[in-house]
């Protein structure tokens, strides 16, 4: 994922790569803290694996054993991504981050609005998954241990809670499509190494 700079870094990135090409394309190859590219990919598989998993799971009919166990794992699986979200934050406070690479005006605005947008569907989405399934009586199982309930059994609340849901899956779906395509962008067009810096 990529990270927005300030106007006075970005202004010294731009004419130090107009000045000397080479070491803007070795600027654009910096690479993020290790754990902070684990902490990318690990959320990044976590969070198709949800996707797929529930797109599938909401094609089940009820009543069927299976969906049930599936429902669980959704659960569980969606906290734990959560969590790693949560220490992603924290560590980009204080590990490494690479600057962006010299870009016009309106691509750093584009990263700066994905970025932020994926970081707040990223956190509320397992937030009103994890509320609405605190209106019915199942609760929330986190790897079988319960979870608070921090509601009663309401119909309307469940439905509302898991509205926004649905909701913030398909703006994370279409955020990710986003952020691939201009990684790749960047990659294949613009050639500027910006992918190098986040791959294991």
């Amino acid at each position: 994922m990529t990270t927005a700079n300030s106007p006075d870094t970005q202004r010294r990135l731009d004419a130090n790569a107009a000045a000397n090409p080479r070491a803007a394309s070795n600027a654009g190859a910096q690479r993020y803290a290790g754990p902070l590219i684990a902490l990318h990919w690990l959320i990044a598989l976590g969070i198709i694996g949800l996707l797929a998993l529930g797109l599938y799971m909401v094609g089940l009919p009820k009543g069927l054993p299976v969906k049930a166990t599936l429902i669980n794992l959704h659960k569980s699986l969606g906290l734990t991504v959560f969590l790693l979200v949560l220490l992603r934050i924290v560590a980009k406070g204080v590990l490494h981050r690479p600057p962006l690479p010299p870009m016009p005006p309106w691509q750093r605005a584009a990263a700066r609005i994905t970025q932020v947008l994926l970081y707040v569907s990223m956190v509320a989405m397992p937030l009103a998954g994890y509320l609405g399934s605190s209106f019915n009586r199942y609760g929330t199982r986190f790897w079988g241990i319960p979870l608070p309930k921090w509601g009663w059994d309401d119909p309307q609340l469940r439905e509302l809670f898991f509205g926004f849901h649905t909701v913030f899956a398909w703006l994370l779906i279409a955020l990710i499509v986003l952020h691939v395509a201009g990684a790749l962008k960047h990659q294949w067009i613009d050639r500027d190494n910006l992918l190098a810096r986040m791959l294991p």
